[in-house]
């Protein structure tokens, strides 16, 4: 954790290289403005996106959205107070949530839960055919993401430790040019570079069969805490976004694959197959006892991300668990389910 919040301003200045906006302090209600950090995963967020939404509901807003590789960096920008909203995995967040962080921000959306589109996969040739076979083998996987949980959870379960294998920290598209020099005998990622290895791979095990076996991983939608308080009605505008993408992936998941392949640069083809592999909810499901629950009742994600702190502490990655009372207050439930109808 030091040496991440080292990098801080490293990855913050290759944020802003990346088409970050300055904007102003999300508190700052002089201009109005939202910066969004998203990422390249198939996704209802890429909907909403890609058909301008968030523009068309909030026309006197600024709105910026700016791509990042992984739920760290992301981390690292809500530090910094250069985000707003944000796309990011359920560990990162439970990271986030934890000590040494402790970052300000609330889960206001359930983007998907992690099926087919993330998993660990064995390149063809390195010997391996099960996740016990990675002892002594090298393996990638972007560091503090839900993948990383998977791939920490896939070799407990398994009776490996971390020690027995070489765990390299790599983004997507690094794992996939490492993948083509044979640079790697696994790698745990997800869509779409998920597909590129898997050409010239096998897979091991999926989130969908760890989330089975009780280490379910989400894509959240976040929001910065002061930004919430200062614009509500931008929240909640947000959020029927989002709830409208979630709407047409279920009812026309062709019409929602063609703006998702727009952005991802995929035939709406194969957009459609990416899509196929998450689990999407309904809209009126986040309003749920197994999700995000009510004003008067939080649901059980908060429990799920003390889970997730609690592993991730158990294998030294935090410093603390937060506790299951600090954790409900992240989730930001104002107006639910209404809000959503």
């Amino acid at each position: 954790m030091r040496k991440f919040l080292g990098l801080a301003a490293v990855l913050l200045l290759a944020a802003c290289g990346n088409g970050a906006a300055s904007g102003n302090a999300a508190g700052d209600t002089a201009e109005k403005s939202i910066r969004i950090a998203y990422q390249a995963f198939p996704s209802g967020d890429l909907v909403v996106k890609n058909q301008g939404l968030l523009e068309k509901a909030l026309p006197d807003y600024t709105i910026t959205w700016t791509k990042f590789d992984s739920g760290a960096s992301i981390n690292t920008a809500f530090v910094a107070k250069s985000v707003d909203i944000a796309a990011i995995g359920s560990s990162p967040v439970a990271r986030g949530l934890s000590a040494p962080l402790n970052i300000p921000y609330q889960v206001a959306f359930v983007l998907d839960v992690a099926g087919d589109n993330e998993a660990l996969v064995a390149r063809n040739g390195s010997g391996v055919t099960d996740v016990a076979g990675l002892r002594g083998k090298k393996v990638a996987t972007p560091f503090a993401s839900t993948a990383h949980y998977s791939l920490l959870a896939a070799l407990n379960q398994a009776g490996i430790k971390e020690s027995e294998l070489t765990i390299v920290d790599l983004e997507p598209q690094d794992i996939q040019a490492a993948w083509t020099r044979g640079d790697l005998d696994a790698a745990y990622t997800w869509l779409p570079s998920l597909d590129e290895i898997k050409k010239t791979g096998t897979v091991l095990i999926s989130s969908r069969q760890l989330a089975t076996a009780g280490k379910p991983t989400l894509d959240l939608g976040v929001v910065s805490t002061a930004f919430a308080q200062a614009h509500p009605e931008a929240v909640d505008a947000w959020r029927k976004a989002e709830a409208q993408a979630l709407n047409l992936i279920a009812s026309d998941p062709a019409a929602a694959a063609t703006s998702i392949g727009a952005e991802l640069n995929l035939s709406p083809a194969d957009a459609q197959k990416q899509l196929s592999q998450g689990v999407f909810l309904k809209p009126a499901d986040l309003a749920g006892d197994e999700w995000l629950g009510t004003e008067a009742k939080v649901g059980k994600l908060a429990d799920n991300l003390v889970s997730a702190a609690q592993f991730l502490k158990d294998q030294q990655k935090i410093d603390a668990v937060p506790d299951l009372a600090t954790v409900q207050k992240a989730i930001y439930v104002k107006g639910l389910p209404d809000v959503l109808g």
